[in-house]
């Protein structure tokens, strides 16, 4: 069994309001769209609402490897496997994280990441005898198997409103 952590913890200060809000929908249905069997959200500085579990996790300031940790903690016993994707990253191909759990069955490696043009991007698979070595920076410090994902669009990471991709801009309509 695979499941996804889905890392929404953060203040989103450069982007100036709680981006979550925002992308997090989307993220969420990319997810749906692929193999895993379930889905946890881990929110800290701002509440959401989806229709996901969510887990707030109050170490969140520590950063993405505390998140990630509590994200984990939330998960049955009877996960093998997580693949962890980022709230900010509406662009997610649903066949990329599939490609990475399928590597990561054929291979047994214990961190599977996708690149995209030679760049380690999400999303990152963690089998569970990774789970203890979760530094603070998070799973991006693990070293890992590289899964090219260079015929799929990179997950975007928007860090500034400016950077929202026109479908999440709200319609200015002329009077």
């Amino acid at each position: 069994m695979v499941s996804a952590v889905v890392l929404a913890a953060g203040a989103s200060t450069r982007f100036g309001s709680p981006k979550q809000r925002v992308l997090l929908d989307e993220v969420l249905a990319r997810v749906r769209e692929s193999s895993v069997s379930d889905v946890v959200v881990v929110t800290g500085a701002h509440p959401v609402e989806t229709g996901a579990r969510v887990v707030r996790c109050p170490e969140w300031e520590l950063g993405a490897g505390a998140s990630l940790r509590c994200g984990l903690r939330e998960l049955p016993l009877g996960v093998q496997a997580a693949v962890v994707v980022l709230a900010d990253g509406p662009d997610l191909a649903p066949k990329a994280i599939d490609r990475v759990i399928e590597v990561w069955r054929k291979s047994a490696a214990e961190v599977v990441a996708a690149t995209y043009g030679g760049q380690r991007l999400h999303p990152v698979l963690l089998a569970r005898p990774a789970w203890e070595r979760i530094p603070v920076e998070g799973a991006r410090e693990l070293p890992g198997l590289l899964v090219a994902c260079d015929d799929l669009d990179p997950p975007g990471d928007i860090d500034f409103a400016d950077d929202l991709p026109e479908r999440f801009r709200p319609e200015t309509r002329e009077e």
